[in-house]
């Protein structure tokens, strides 16, 4: 059977003819051609590796670096090659081999292109645990520290692709890691803002840097490396036979779900070696298969897995001393030390996921995401009336709640201007944060229901989109550059970078119209890609103004004045006065294509006109406070389960909830673990990311 099996798969992933007339030169020529490519491969690795040595705040050419290597030069010039420079290009040989190898078997496995360690959620699963190590106050050996990444990857993975359903070739599985990757992100800068010393670096290691002090690490690491890539050639031929299907595989003799279950958690331990040695270095996983693909398709040789593992291996070691040394070249030497490689990749990365999820054939047409049903008025009046009750509540917790608590008369006097000099210092602080919270909360709800509409995708969010990245990076770029900046000057800069998101995503995306896994696959590129340069900002910038910059990026409204508060006031009333005049048109854009059509509806510049306002509002919520995820998912779905999809119902319901949602986001987070603080958004994401999965799961039933 074994041999039976073995003969079929060969022939499957090869597609070589067996008659005599075409079998021994046919084999020979794509043997020779992929012996070839290979032979490429390695020497553009080796040309990247020389270069990569000579690169540093050190002069020193590749005849400094030959004779380092055979000993026949300066001692100091050799110390600096050996205990820095070749450690550092080790790393990035052995990190990009792991990852391109891990990401290849991933994507053979799933059945899907778009599979890597950073979709899945390994890399963030293993980046939290060791966060929690870290705050714990635990100092782990670095053999230590890869066990605890290992389990925390395997954990990720393991949700993800029980949540998405492996092997079915469904993006929803990027998806799921994707919304993952975002909650666990979380989770670790708030451990980042809560234990500041105790996880001190671990920031800048999480954007992924091959710099190294020697090469113990690298020592440590070879062989957890050699163990899992040795696991995958064994499991090669499985792999392949996995390719024909699930019952073609089983009718060969192959066990589907120990093979894959198998794969995963080789996949996972490369991940955690690589994580340990360097830091999440993302995406190197998802470009270098795609870079091997198009090879299979021209070498028959390539498309076997014991093939095309070492040429993903080589791939990814490429891209990783590539991105280093053009790191090295545009930056220079002296400020390239503080950059981590990890942030080019990601830049690469994220363009490699907008090209991909562009030409992904997607299935999942663009429709209305909740069964018709239409409430009574009483429910209306009825659920207003509670949500009201409900928000009234939290703001006067939100302001007699606090690091000082206040009674009602304290704020009684301070509005009457007759409050005592504490109390009214308390009161000048707390009430525009406050006010912020339900602006932002109120506007991101708004723009979330407004995009809904428009693109008739349940899972358009400003957030998933990439819009309130675009935001944040226009933002950050002025915080960091003009830390005087004002408030309008804020505000302007996140519309701008919103604005070139925006253009960006639903360009891309609209091609179809807006299907469904486009769309967010898209935005969820475009975001990745700004919150790499966000990363590049920070660590660049001095201490300061990186630490502001991440607390704000936490979705924090700490230190926010009524001045701040302004713009989101005033987009939110533009915005709910456009809404509720224009609330028939909405209805009709949520419904088809083809109804407005027949009524005379325009529907480019009806679309174009609603997207322009959900920019407006993601951006003054983002200037106002800072980046709060899945507002914009959860209280639309939420408005539309209560009320029913009428958006003269849905408007009002989704900014109530919005604004609550924010309010009480805010007041947890700078209370219940006081004097200590954590932002909105942080709080946010734990509630937004479960229930995106919800979402994934409900709609794949």
């Amino acid at each position: 059977m074994a041999v039976t099996a073995s003969a079929s798969v060969s022939a499957a992933t090869t597609g070589a003819a067996t008659g005599p007339a075409a079998g021994p030169k046919a084999v020979l020529a794509t043997r020779s051609g992929a012996a070839a490519v290979t032979a490429g491969i390695v020497l553009l690795v080796a040309v990247l590796a020389v270069v990569d040595l000579t690169q540093g705040t050190a002069a020193v050419g590749p005849s400094e670096v030959f004779r380092a290597l055979t000993g026949r030069t300066d001692p100091d010039d050799a110390s600096v090659i050996v205990a820095s420079r070749l450690p550092r290009t080790a790393a990035g040989l052995l990190v990009g081999a792991v990852l391109g190898t891990a990401g290849a078997v991933l994507q053979a496995v799933s059945r899907n292109v778009l599979a890597s360690p950073d979709t899945l959620a390994v890399n963030a699963g293993a980046y939290l645990a060791l966060g929690v190590a870290g705050a714990t106050g635990a100092s782990l050996p670095m053999l230590a520290s890869s066990g605890v990444a290992f389990a925390g990857g395997l954990a990720a993975a393991a949700v993800v692709l029980g949540l998405s359903g492996l092997g079915t070739g469904t993006v929803r599985l990027v998806l799921a890691g994707t919304a993952l990757t975002l909650g666990l992100h979380s989770m670790t800068q708030a451990l980042i803002l809560l234990f500041p010393e105790q996880t001190e670096g671990l920031y800048q290691w999480n954007q992924g840097s091959i710099s190294q002090n020697g090469f113990d690490g690298v020592l440590q690491m070879l062989p957890i490396a050699a163990a899992g890539r040795a696991g995958l050639l064994l499991t090669a031929r499985r792999v392949d036979a996995l390719a024909l299907g699930d019952d073609a595989a089983r009718g060969l003799g192959v066990p589907v779900r120990a093979t894959r279950v198998t794969v995963v958690v080789l996949a996972a331990l490369l991940s955690a070696a690589a994580v340990t040695l360097a830091g999440p270095v993302g995406f190197v996983g998802l470009c270098a298969p795609a870079l091997v693909r198009p090879l299979a398709r021209r070498f028959r040789g390539f498309a076997r897995s014991r093939t095309a593992m070492p040429a993903a291996a080589l791939t990814g070691a490429a891209l990783v001393l590539g991105s280093d040394v053009l790191l090295r070249a545009l930056v220079g030497g002296d400020r390239a030390v503080a950059v981590p490689t990890g942030v080019v990749t990601s830049l690469v990365g994220a363009v490699f996921l907008v090209v991909m999820a562009v030409r992904l054939r997607d299935t999942a047409g663009a429709g209305a995401p909740d069964r018709l049903r239409v409430p009574s008025r009483a429910v209306f009046l009825a659920t207003v009336a509670v949500l009201v009750a409900v928000l009234a509540g939290l703001v006067i917790a939100a302001v007699l709640v606090g690091d000082s608590r206040l009674l009602l008369g304290d704020v009684v006097n301070w509005a009457g201007g007759r409050a005592g000099r504490t109390v009214s210092f308390v009161l000048d602080t707390r009430v525009p944060r406050v006010l912020a919270a339900l602006g932002a909360g109120a506007a991101l709800a708004l723009a979330g229901t407004l995009v809904q509409a428009v693109t008739r995708n349940p899972l358009a969010e400003p957030n998933v989109l990439g819009v309130t990245g675009g935001g944040a990076l226009g933002a950050v770029i002025l915080v960091t550059t003009v830390p005087a900046a004002g408030t309008w000057g804020v505000a302007g800069a996140a519309f701008a970078g919103s604005a070139v998101t925006a253009v960006l995503v639903f360009g891309l995306a609209a091609r179809g119209g807006f299907r469904q896994n486009r769309l967010v696959l898209v935005g969820i590129g475009v975001a990745s890609g700004t919150a790499a340069l966000i990363s590049l900002l920070i660590v660049l910038t001095d201490p300061f103004n990186a630490n502001k910059a991440l607390t704000w990026l936490s979705g924090s409204t700490y230190g926010r004045t009524m001045p701040d508060v302004l713009p989101v006031a005033l987009a939110l009333l533009a915005g709910l006065g456009v809404a509720v005049a224009r609330r028939t048109e909405l209805d009709l854009l949520s419904l088809d294509e083809d109804t407005p059509r027949l009524l005379g509806l325009r529907l480019a510049p009806g679309r174009l006109g609603f997207l322009v306002l959900s920019v407006v509002l993601s951006s003054t919520a983002v200037a106002c406070a800072g980046t709060v995820g899945f507002v914009g998912l959860v209280a639309p779905h939420a408005a539309r389960a209560l009320v029913g999809r009428r958006h003269v119902r849905v408007v009002p319901v989704a900014v109530l909830l919005g604004a609550a949602l924010v309010c009480a986001a805010d007041l947890l987070g700078r209370t219940v673990i006081a004097p200590a603080q954590l932002g909105a958004g942080l709080m946010t994401a734990v509630v937004g990311t479960p229930y995106f999965l919800y979402l994934l799961v409900r709609s794949r039933r």
